[in-house]
């Protein structure tokens, strides 16, 4: 395997390379907003931020701040390895549906306690995802569901040939 190069962060910028592993949760007051099918599905300043190395930040939105009426639980699930066991929602508006959209974990690993009854969504999954008002970038690969903002830089974990980082 090649020997990673991480970018060096400019002033104002964060390195993926710097973040912990096992993954960190801290509070976020950002303005976090996702939006479907012209929909604002999510809007929050209460976010979770998941910081795990080599990958861009998750956030994780309370479900009060989440139009739940417009997401289905699905019966896909997965495990995290450091989270546990997650379960994924679906989007359904009137115009248009989406499958798996949005995860959680409804028991979360006692580690990550303050995540329980937030959802995380994927960019690559809905129309934009934002940061305060920048539209975010969605993490290569659509499996870990970061959001790339220009104060984050890599090498991001999920290209072809990066699993094994």
């Amino acid at each position: 395997m090649a020997r990673i190069q991480p970018i060096k962060p400019a002033a104002g910028q964060e390195s993926v390379w710097d973040y912990p592993r096992p993954p960190r949760v801290e509070e976020s007051n950002r303005r976090i907003r996702v939006v479907f099918d012209g929909i604002v599905i999510a809007y929050s300043t209460r976010a979770k931020r998941m910081l795990e190395t080599s990958h861009p930040p998750v956030y994780y939105i309370p479900r009060e701040d989440i139009r739940m009426d417009l997401l289905i639980e699905s019966p896909h699930r997965s495990f995290c390895e450091w989270k546990g066991a997650a379960s994924y929602y679906s989007i359904k508006t009137e115009g248009r549906a989406v499958e798996d959209a949005a995860w959680c974990y409804h028991s979360p690993n006692s580690m990550y306690a303050t995540i329980k009854d937030h959802l995380a969504f994927y960019p690559s999954r809905v129309d934009a995802c934002f940061v305060d008002e920048e539209k975010v970038e969605a993490q290569a690969g659509d499996f870990y569901g970061g959001w790339i903002t220009k104060e984050i830089v890599g090498p991001f974990k999920g290209d072809a040939g990066t699993w094994g980082w």
